[in-house]
């Protein structure tokens, strides 16, 4: 935002060291001075008197002395920058701190000419792939499953935001003994029947039917065997089945991803990885890298061993079962070969459950010993599991699950009831509107705002608090700045810029805004959207600080131009973020 005059002072510097015969210092390094009612930007000397000593220059004088002396010498020689309103030389370091009502006009100006824009990255050539989602079909989309989709979205988003290119990709588990135990229950007991509009929770209570009367029953086991038997087969009756019922699933998972607002650019299947991971593991054996120990055992990679550890670390992969069958891993090979062979990526992303973290290490490895240099771009984005209020878990087998469908429409409820009382005026339709913006927001929030490694116990007085740190308060100051501009008969916005002092709410506001753009990018590099959950509940509670201690609409007319303008500022920048958190800014509430 001040790249400007940042890059001018810079100058200066190497200029002073030219003329001083200093070594060349190469490119400025600045970093942001922590913000306490002023901004600033600080470089250290440490570096350019550690090279002089190197050179046999100033003998005896200690660097962190003589990186003192040179910050001097530099700030008697800059004076005041342009922009600034101060320097100081202080251990060793060169601190600059901008005029205050130079930078808030900046901020300002950025935010509103920028617009939906404000906060992205510049284009970093880079291609990323985020696999996130992948449920099972033929069973329950449960509470279990949201922490998940809305991480893996949410990350997608301030990805692409901080300049990546991001695929979104899903990979569905189509296949498998737990599709096997759905068809027979289906075939041996519904035959024929159609899921109705609640198609995922259709699905799913046949599949919990189905574990029930297996573990009752153990006699139906045989005929679970020979079903899967016939798939092995490619009985075209049963794959005929498969697709069809795969299909409804499919459907359901669609209509909770547009509930969300989630979307996803390639899907894949486990059944199409299947045959070609098994081809792999033939080919990983011929190469010495797997074992074949069938039929008494499995095909397998001691990792361990390859690598030449002395200490247990990967331990052993399964790549193939002593019955020939596959495994996770036998087709989690083949689709990261698929991934970056399709999409040339810089890296893949995998949001899965941290439980997982060995497996996707050895998946890696594997991958790396195998010869694929891309593998040190495979990441496995961990997350913690979701507990509702009790200690709750959700296990599809049981049949026990709590639909997401079914804490969206509690939280749409809950929602509603808290829109009512606030303004009881708005139509039914608005009102509905506004309950599932602040009802999916509130899950969202809920989910992102605690670190991606620890347990989220969910609570709805926490999740649906209009005073608190949560998705409504955010939410609510968005509606009070869209209040104010409603009130605003001309466009004030565009006006100038009081030389009226800046309260101190108004300095806290803008450093908030200011600090959106860099938040995104280590949001993105960390991997954590907390970051920014965090910066939205700041900017939210310092936006309504200024708002009950700053008149706006009746302040004078240069001083109220001003406030209107970090009203609109502030509006666009909390917009932004909660767009890029995946939640509605509604302007109404």
């Amino acid at each position: 935002m001040f790249e400007r005059e940042q890059q001018a002072v810079s100058t200066q510097i190497q200029r002073f060291c030219a003329e001083k015969g200093l070594p060349d210092p190469g490119e400025i390094q600045w970093s942001p001075i922590p913000f306490s009612g002023e901004w600033g930007i600080s470089t250290p000397f440490f570096q350019l008197a550690a090279l002089e000593a190197r050179q046999g220059k100033n003998p005896g004088q200690p660097v962190n002395l003589r990186a003192q002396h040179i910050a001097g010498q530099v700030a008697d020689y800059l004076g005041i920058p342009q922009g600034f309103q101060r320097l100081e030389a202080v251990k060793g370091y060169l601190n600059l701190y901008y005029s205050s009502a130079e930078y808030s006009r900046t901020v300002m100006d950025t935010v509103l000419a920028s617009g939906m824009q404000y906060g992205r990255g510049e284009d970093k050539k880079s291609r990323v792939m985020v696999e996130f989602s992948q449920p099972n079909t033929h069973k329950a989309f449960h509470v279990g499953h949201l922490r998940n989709v809305i991480l893996g979205s949410t990350m997608s988003s301030i990805l692409e935001t901080a300049g990546y290119e991001v695929i979104r990709a899903n990979y569905i588990g189509d296949i498998g003994l737990h599709v096997i135990k759905w068809l027979w229950n289906y075939m041996k007991f519904h035959a024929g029947e159609q899921p109705g509009e609640d198609r995922t929770r259709w699905m799913g209570d046949l599949y919990a039917e189905a574990d029930r009367r297996l573990d009752q029953q153990p006699e139906y086991e045989p005929e679970v065997r020979a079903l899967f038997a016939r798939w092995d087969q490619r009985d075209p009756e049963i794959v005929n089945l498969w697709k069809m019922t795969r299909q409804w699933s499919l459907d359901g998972f669609d209509q909770i991803y547009c509930l969300l607002g989630v979307d996803f650019d390639r899907i894949y299947f486990e059944s199409e990885v299947e045959d070609p991971g098994k081809r792999l593991v033939e080919g990983m054996v011929q190469r010495g890298i797997a074992v074949d120990e069938r039929p008494e055992g499995p095909v397998l990679v001691r990792l361990d061993e390859l690598l030449g550890l002395n200490k247990e670390k990967y331990r052993v992969l399964v790549v193939l079962r002593s019955d020939g069958t596959s495994l996770y891993s036998t087709k989690d090979l083949p689709l990261a070969i698929r991934k970056f062979d399709e999409y040339a990526l810089q890296k893949s992303i995998y949001v899965i459950d941290v439980r997982q973290a060995l497996y996707m290490q050895q998946i890696f490895k594997t991958l790396e010993i195998m010869g694929y240099g891309w593998a040190p771009g495979c990441y496995h984005l961990a997350y913690e599991i979701v507990n509702l209020p009790g200690n709750v878990t959700m296990s599809s087998r049981d049949g026990t699950v709590v639909l997401l469908e079914d804490l969206i429409r509690e939280a749409r409820q809950r929602a509603l009831q808290i829109v009512q009382e606030k303004n009881p005026g708005l139509p039914d339709e608005q009102k509905n509107s506004i309950s599932l913006a602040v009802a999916l927001g509130a899950l969202k929030y809920a989910m992102l705002s605690r670190d991606n490694t620890r347990i989220v116990t969910f609570d709805w007085d926490a999740a649906l608090d209009f005073n608190g740190q949560a998705a409504p308060y955010i939410q609510y100051a968005h509606v009070r700045a869209c209040s104010i501009l409603r009130n605003v008969e001309d466009d004030s916005t565009t006006g100038g810029f009081s030389d009226e002092p800046m309260h101190p709410a108004e300095i806290q506001l803008i450093d908030m805004i200011s600090r959106l753009p860099a938040e995104v990018q280590r949001a993105a590099a960390e991997y954590r959207p907390l970051h920014l959950t965090n910066l939205a509940y700041e900017m939210a509670r310092a936006f309504n600080d200024f708002y009950n201690q700053c008149p706006v609409l009746k302040a004078e007319p240069e001083l109220r131009a001003r406030r209107l303008r970090l009203v609109a500022a502030a509006r666009q920048a909390l917009g932004n973020i909660l767009r890029i958190l995946g939640i509605t800014a509604p302007e109404m509430m």
